[in-house]
């Protein structure tokens, strides 16, 4: 499935939205982080952070 995802940046150190595109349900890591280290993954009321680290590995903690 191709697509595109919203994504509404609220973080406070950057503003706007921007598109990233969704291809055979695959998101590009790469997209994801181009405007920073971290994201912030709203599920189920709480929220996660998703981290890319120096060796360029992802950390998911609550």
């Amino acid at each position: 499935m191709n697509g595109r995802i919203m994504l509404d940046n609220q973080s406070g150190r950057k503003s706007g939205k921007r598109t990233i595109m969704l291809v055979d349900d695959t998101l590009q890591s790469g997209e994801l982080f181009a405007h920073g280290k971290e994201l912030t993954i709203a599920h189920n009321s709480e929220f996660y952070k998703l981290r890319l680290t120096g060796n360029g590995k992802l950390i998911l903690t609550k």
